[in-house]
């Protein structure tokens, strides 16, 4: 079964602490990359951890020590993907389309948003 959020969707975070709290919950961003191996992705702008870099030497020469601040990868199960329509948090469902290419009859799957709201 392929990744049902792929690079470049806008996706919310729709578990773990609210951002009152200190947390990204509700928090919108586009997938940066997707860890299919470890079932994770990077969302832009969420899921920050600080890193202490040793200083040292870095093939360019002079490298910074310190503190610098990354995006982490958080669980699929903990992102959904953005309806397009509502803005709201949706769950991605595959249709099996039937494609005509160069003549020749193809089936694909497509992804699409499934409605989400009160029609579920």
């Amino acid at each position: 079964m392929g990744m049902k959020i792929k690079k470049g969707d806008l996706v919310e975070v729709i578990s773990g602490p609210s951002q009152e709290r200190g947390g990204y919950k509700g928090k919108q961003g586009r997938v940066l990359e997707v860890f299919t191996e470890t079932d994770r992705v990077l969302v832009e702008g969420v899921n920050f951890v600080t890193k202490h870099v040793r200083v040292g030497q870095s093939s360019q020469g002079a490298r910074e020590g310190g503190i610098e601040t990354v995006e982490a990868p958080i669980h699929i199960s903990n992102v959904a993907m953005i309806d397009p329509e509502t803005k709201k948090p949706t769950r991605v469902g595959f249709r099996v389309e039937e494609v005509e290419k160069d003549g020749k009859k193809k089936t694909v799957r497509v992804r699409y948003a499934k409605k989400s709201g009160k029609d579920l």
